[in-house]
């Protein structure tokens, strides 16, 4: 990552009370590496009261820095020079994601659920799923992959998977393009086509039915899983699998 140069401190919205030198732009670098200069900066101007969940837990945060970082909060902040207030709600968004974005905002990092015991792994990758989500919503791709890794490697570690009640939710608030809908629908073909697996296609009803991508996708995650393998032509040899008569009963058919 690079430094910022000496005295440029880009950020896309300064209190109005400050000097405005010139275009305001977002952050291109990790947090961590900008001058001890420029983070005091970042963390000195009025604070943004953020209230995330139905439960309304309560954040005050520096506005500086929440706009360095995404133009969503600067466009909640100011429209034509005016004061919008100091107050966002993020209701539809889960708490314990929003404790991973502070940290991310202050600091520049997440935890590693490498560093986690095994017990705590799926629970830490399920709020890195709830992260990606949020960041999707507010326009922050560096964290978003940052989150994305964290799930994998959680799921992988802890030797979990999501089941469809947490896949749903990705279909339901990332676009078509989103890579997090790439993975989900990779999973998915590989508990559908392990011969070892419960699980088949029934088990994701509620994903079908609830949204058209997630069974095109599916279908053709399982294609390219396939690798060219050629299914058995219906068409040919015998048709008592596709009769009707009962478990047993001798097939008369000609």
């Amino acid at each position: 990552m690079g430094h910022y140069a000496g005295d440029s401190l880009h950020i896309l919205f300064r209190d109005f009370a400050y000097e405005h030198n010139g275009s305001l732009r977002m952050a291109n670098t990790n947090i961590g590496d900008t001058t001890a200069k420029i983070f005091a900066e970042l963390l000195s101007g009025p604070l943004m009261d953020i209230y995330v969940g139905e439960s309304k837990r309560h954040w005050c945060l520096h506005r500086n820095l929440l706009c360095h970082h995404s133009t969503y909060f600067k466009d909640h902040v100011a429209d034509d020079g005016k004061k919008k207030g100091s107050k966002l709600e993020l209701l539809d968004e889960d708490p314990c994601a929003f404790e991973l974005l502070v940290k991310w905002l202050y600091q520049g990092k997440i935890d590693d659920v490498s560093d986690m015991p095994v017990e705590k792994k799926w629970d830490y990758a399920y709020a890195c799923q709830k992260l990606y989500v949020l960041c999707d919503k507010i326009n922050l791709p560096q964290l978003k992959n940052f989150a994305i890794d964290q799930f994998r490697k959680g799921c992988f570690e802890a030797g979990l998977v999501p089941g469809p009640e947490e896949m749903k939710p990705i279909y339901d608030k990332t676009p078509r393009s989103s890579p997090f809908r790439k993975l989900v629908s990779r999973i998915v073909a590989r508990q559908i086509m392990d011969p070892d697996a419960q699980n088949d296609a029934g088990t994701y009803r509620m994903c079908f039915e609830g949204n058209s991508d997630f069974a095109i996708d599916v279908i053709n995650a399982i294609r390219e899983g396939a690798g060219g393998t050629l299914f058995q032509d219906p068409t040919e040899g015998g048709g008592c699998a596709y009769h009707e008569h009962g478990n047993g009963q001798l097939c008369d058919a000609g």
